[in-house]
């Protein structure tokens, strides 16, 4: 029996567990990336273009962000990288703190009245529709600063997922929890921090972990519209050429990595924070 149970718990159940695990589904998808970008690479590679090939083996952009050769006469490309990613992510960050505390405070004042939502939701809905390139010169024109233009933006990409979300957070209560608390004489304040603001909470997560993203893509996307030490700046600029192609591609690789990683950052707060995900990791 003993015999039994360890073979029972050897290597192939605990293989099988990996390649049915959610693990297993993103290395597929990595190795797949991997795979097709390395067949255009060499596609493109065989095929004669001036003045450099678009398109660089995984391996060239990887060892670019370790060479010792300086791209832009003072920096090497991990000194240039890095100091992009501190000007792009230091002002993401503050934009994005600044649409989540502006969009939870609409979704409670448009849970409290219905006159305040059907104000303002469909401006919400027409934010959201104008494209961040044609929204960048009015915020521009508006604020008269592009490093304050550059933080509206992202405030206000991160406004909209959030308040949505929280807004769904609160709907979702049942009438009968409602009913129960005022059963109790509960006061609109302890309605809402015993029952409707911890019911919201995972939907408050939902909208971090699509807003996060979007802010930091938003702030990428608006340096290209003028001069400043961003990403997006210098993503600009070596399109241009006045830098070496591969810092494009350092700069879109280390962009993609950081947008999955403040996605990532966003699920582990809300499992360090909420006891249910802890529960359920348990399990």
């Amino acid at each position: 029996m003993t015999t039994a149970k360890k073979a029972r718990g050897g290597p192939l159940p605990a293989l099988k567990r990996f390649v049915h695990s959610k693990h297993m589904v993103t290395l597929v998808w990595i190795l797949g990336i991997v795979v097709v970008w390395e067949i255009f690479a060499c596609i493109v590679a065989a095929t004669k273009r001036t003045p450099v090939n678009v398109l660089p083996h995984l391996y060239e952009i990887i060892g670019s962000f370790f060479s010792d050769k300086k791209v832009t006469g003072k920096m090497t490309m991990i000194e240039l990288i890095g100091t992009a990613c501190g000007e792009t992510l230091s002002r993401a960050g503050i934009g994005f703190l600044a649409g989540i505390a502006a969009g939870y405070i609409l979704a409670l004042l448009m849970n409290l009245s219905r006159v305040v939502e059907k104000i303002a939701f469909p401006y919400l809905m027409i934010i959201q529709m104008i494209p961040i390139l044609g929204m960048a010169p009015i915020i521009l024109s508006i604020t008269g600063d592009i490093n304050s233009a550059r933080i509206v933006i992202a405030a206000i990409l991160t406004f909209y997922p959030v308040s949505t979300n929280v807004l769904a957070g609160f709907r979702s209560v049942e009438k009968e929890k409602h009913e129960l608390m005022y059963s109790y004489a509960a006061n609109k304040f302890q309605l809402y921090t015993k029952t409707l603001i911890p019911a919201c909470i995972p939907y408050f997560f939902t909208g971090l972990k699509i807003s996060a993203p979007m802010a930091i893509t938003a702030s990428i996307l608006v340096d290209t519209l003028q001069g400043g030490n961003g990403l997006g700046c210098m993503l600009s600029q070596s399109l241009k050429g006045g830098m070496t192609r591969l810092v494009f591609w350092d700069i879109v690789l280390i962009s993609a990595v950081i947008g999955i990683l403040s996605f990532v950052l966003m699920g582990l707060i809300e499992r360090l924070l909420c006891p249910y995900k802890r529960n359920r990791s348990g399990d």
